[in-house]
Parts: C-alpha cells; structure tokens; sequence
C-alpha cells in the first residue's frame, strides 16, 4: 500500500460564475494537498463552493484559475468515482448490473466484474438483493448501491457530495458504519462533503474548514482518533468532543457570516 505521498495536488483553484447580473465568485484561492489513502471531509457554511470543488475535482466543472494534479497509482484505474447525494443509480438496472457498470464500460469481463460486484454487495449487506430492481430498494438501499458502485470501478480518487444527507438518522449510522468498514479494508483516498459536524469527524483523517462565499480554505482540523473506529462509541469519549469543539468553533464564524 502507498504511504507518505500526495493523491491530489489543488492549486491556487478559483472558480467564477457569470450571471445575469453580473459574476459571482464561488471559490478563492484554495490550495491544498490531499494524501494517499486519506479520507478527507470538507464541511462549510451554505453556498460556499464545497460542491463547486468536488464537480472541478470531478472534472463536472472547470476552475477560472489554478490547477488540480491526480497523481496515479495505475494507468489502468479510473480517476474518479463520485457519490451524489441524490440518488442516481439506473431505474433499469438491477443491483448487481448497477453495481458492476463502471466495470463494464472499462471493458471487464462478464465473469470478472460480477465476482468484483458481488463482494461489494455483500460488503454492504444487499446480497438478498443482487437482482431486485431500485423500485424494489428503500432510499438507503440505494445510496448502498451507489457507494458499492463506486467502490467496485476502483477509481484513484472516491469524491462523495453529502451521499447520506437525505437519509434519517437510522439509516444514516448504517451507511456511515458500512462506509467506515469498506473504506478500512481498500484506503481508497476520499473526498467527502457533509454539513454535519458528527458525520466529517467519525469519518474523517483531517476536516477542511471553508469560508463564507466566496469560498476559500479557512483551517484544517487533524483527526487523531484511532482507527477502526466504532462510530457509537467514540462520540462518548473526550477526544471527540474536543474535536467537535474545535470544528464548530472554526466554521461558526463563517456560517454567521453568510447569514449577514
């Protein structure tokens, strides 16, 4: 496994809008390296360029200034693969060919990419419903889907825009623990959006803090909690009370400024 090395290089990225009224300046200046087998959070005040910075990273967008370097590990691996928080798995398809298309558009044998899909599905607990359909799938069920999906394609970078944001709280830790424990067994290096403070820090190696819009990097937080992690149990210990602390003071600032 690779250690001590830089995934994702972001320089100087700046991104502006025009409008009919003139421009608007989503993101400033924000420069940042993310590592190897990182799982990196962002969190932020509303309308402060989060998602505006996962689409450039995605390659969905493209910045106004500066520049985004994805330092492979394999010419033969996708760069990215992204989670939505909307749903966005195929209607048509069933779980297991949802989970395996990114395996089919590269190529990959019949054979090689079901055994690949399979043992994601069982990872996120489906196997019951490798041939149902998503009309047959609760929405948490889903979002398992697109997370096995996007782990099965085992792209460089995993870029995730706030997958569990609309799910209730119970289905929600389910994700979170089912996230934690695929993540733990591949180190796949993580970008991951989220508005909740709990969510970045059970997660999460180190929290980027952003500003109020214009968005820029206000502070990174390191998260020392020792991994694996048992998401339950850590929220009753001091360390992570700290950290939540130490989170909400730095972006509290910046959410009462874009209340301004």
């Amino acid at each position: 496994m690779e250690t001590n090395s830089n995934r994702i290089q972001i320089n100087r990225i700046s991104k502006t809008f025009s409008t009919g009224s003139g421009s608007v300046t989503a993101l400033c200046n924000i420069s940042i390296d993310i590592k190897t087998n990182e799982f990196f959070s962002i969190v932020g005040p509303s309308g402060c360029g989060k998602s505006t910075l996962l689409r450039i990273l995605a390659g969905l967008e493209t910045a106004s200034s500066g520049t985004i370097t994805i330092n492979p590990s394999s010419q033969n691996r996708p760069l990215n693969s992204m989670v939505f928080q909307e749903q966005s798995i195929f209607p048509w398809m069933t779980v297991l060919d949802n989970v395996s298309y990114g395996l089919r558009m590269r190529g990959i044998t019949k054979k090689e990419r079901n055994q690949i899909a399979e043992h994601y599905i069982e990872m996120i607990g489906l196997t019951k419903f490798i041939n149902a359909y998503p009309c047959q799938l609760s929405g948490g069920m889903k979002q398992r889907v697109s997370v096995a999906r996007a782990f099965a394609n085992d792209p460089e970078i995993l870029l995730m825009d706030e997958p569990f944001g609309a799910l209730d709280e119970q289905n929600r830790i389910i994700l979170q623990e089912e996230l934690l424990r695929i993540w733990e067994s591949t180190k796949k290096t993580t970008v991951f959006i989220t508005h909740s403070l709990d969510e970045a820090i059970c997660l999460s190696d180190r929290i980027m803090i952003m500003s109020a819009q214009p968005g820029s990097l206000k502070s990174i937080i390191p998260v020392s909690l020792s991994r694996p992690r048992d998401i339950i149990n850590i929220r009753t210990t001091p360390e992570y009370n700290t950290l939540y602390q130490n989170v909400w003071i730095s972006l509290r600032e910046e959410v009462l400024k874009g209340k301004i």
